[in-house]
């Protein structure tokens, strides 16, 4: 497993900023990365499901291979809101503070991974049907989200990705608390941030329209060309 080389943290902190809709949040990251445009071997995941109208914006204005990737926060018993990890297609990442905290189970861990195992399986096929997953290997991988909040779901994706030998990872958000970025910094290459602002409480406080994507919006940008 190639370990990154690199890290560039470029972050814009302008808590009054807020966008219009994630299509919006995906144009102006777009701006930000255009050192990536016109790249022959840029692939632009986006995270299930809420990531994925943003990362359409950004795979369209770099003329690049959109494809979704897969993760499910392993919600605490009881109290799913909160996330003890995460578990993308490739593997696991837990909390470990949370779980040892909290006083939670390896039997009830093992029960939440089991049933989100099967969620993964059913909004994998529900979203690509018989569509091969794009391949990272060699290539420059932006990782999109609408958000990051404790992480979790999006340093389960970048170690997944990473096992698949890509040449470089690059995570893109909207939005997201400055405490993340350390642990994030030891597994990306480079990581592009709009706001980060200094009362942070959720993604979607900087949102006007933060409804709930649906499968059917996720097929349909998939179906959709971004070339």
């Amino acid at each position: 497993m190639n370990s990154p080389n690199g890290f560039l943290r470029r972050t814009t902190q302008q808590t009054a900023r807020r966008f219009v809709d994630r299509h919006e949040a995906g144009r102006v990251l777009a701006e930000q990365l255009g050192a990536y445009r016109d790249k022959d071997n840029v692939l632009v995941l986006g995270l299930a499901r809420g990531g994925v109208p943003v990362a359409w914006e950004i795979a369209r204005a770099l003329h690049a291979e959109l494809d979704v990737f897969l993760v499910r926060k392993l919600g605490v018993p009881r109290w799913s809101e909160l996330a003890m990890g995460a578990l993308a297609s490739g593997g696991v990442v837990m909390n470990d503070h949370v779980v040892s905290s909290l006083h939670i189970s390896d039997e009830q861990v093992r029960d939440v991974i089991d049933s989100e195992t099967a969620e993964l399986a059913r909004r994998e096929h529900a979203y690509r049907g018989g569509r091969p997953v794009a391949d990272p290997r060699g290539k420059i991988v932006i990782v999109v989200d609408d958000g990051i909040a404790t992480g979790a779901s999006m340093l389960a994706a970048v170690r997944a990705v990473r096992a698949a030998e890509p040449k470089s990872i690059v995570v893109a958000v909207p939005v997201g608390p400055q405490s993340v970025w350390r642990e994030l910094a030891s597994a990306a290459d480079d990581v592009v941030c709009t706001l980060t602002p200094s009362a942070f409480e959720a993604v979607g406080q900087v949102y006007d329209d933060f409804h709930q994507v649906s499968d059917r919006e996720v097929r349909e940008l998939l179906s959709s060309s971004t070339r």
